[in-house]
C-alpha cells in the first residue's frame, strides 16, 4: 500500500517530512483499510473509541457496533491505493487525518478524527468523488 504523507501542525504549514509523531495514527488508519483487520472484530473494535461514529460513502451513519459487525462480514478484498495524506493536529490529543482512496476505478475522500492515546478513531467520513 503506497501512501503520500503531508503534515500540518497547529497552522505551521505543510511539511513533507517529520511524520514520525503521526506514525501510529497512520499505521492504524492503514490497518483499518485491510481485510485482515476489517474481518477481525476484536482488532477493529480495539481501534474505535467509545461513541465512534462513521458517515459512510453512501451517507449512512454507523455506530461502532454496527461497523464492526458489517466489516466482519465483508468479503476479502485487496487494500486500496491511498494518496494525498494530511495530518492536522486540531487539539493536543486529537489529529484530523484526510486522504484519498482509489479502488475499483472509483475515488473517495476520507476524513478521520483520531485521539492520540491508543490511538483510537473517534469519527470517520468517506465521500465519493464524482467522476
Amino acid at each position: 500500500m503506497r501512501a503520500t504523507i503531508a503534515v500540518a501542525d497547529y497552522g505551521r504549514g505543510m511539511r513533507e517530512s517529520d511524520t514520525e509523531p503521526f506514525r501510529a495514527i497512520r499505521d492504524a488508519e492503514l490497518s483499518l483499510l485491510t481485510s485482515e483487520t476489517r474481518r477481525d472484530a476484536t482488532r477493529t473494535a480495539a481501534l474505535l473509541a467509545d461513541g465512534f461514529v462513521e458517515i459512510g460513502r453512501s451517507g449512512r451513519r454507523w455506530t461502532a457496533p454496527e461497523i464492526v459487525a458489517a466489516l466482519a462480514e465483508e468479503p476479502e478484498r485487496p487494500a486500496p491505493t491511498t494518496s494525498d495524506w494530511l495530518f492536522n493536529r486540531v487539539a493536543a490529543d486529537l489529529v484530523l487525518v484526510t486522504y484519498v482512496i482509489r479502488s475499483d476505478g472509483s475515488e473517495s475522500r476520507h476524513s478521520s478524527l483520531w485521539r492520540t492515546d491508543g490511538p483510537v478513531l473517534v469519527f470517520h467520513q468517506g465521500t465519493v468523488v464524482a467522476s
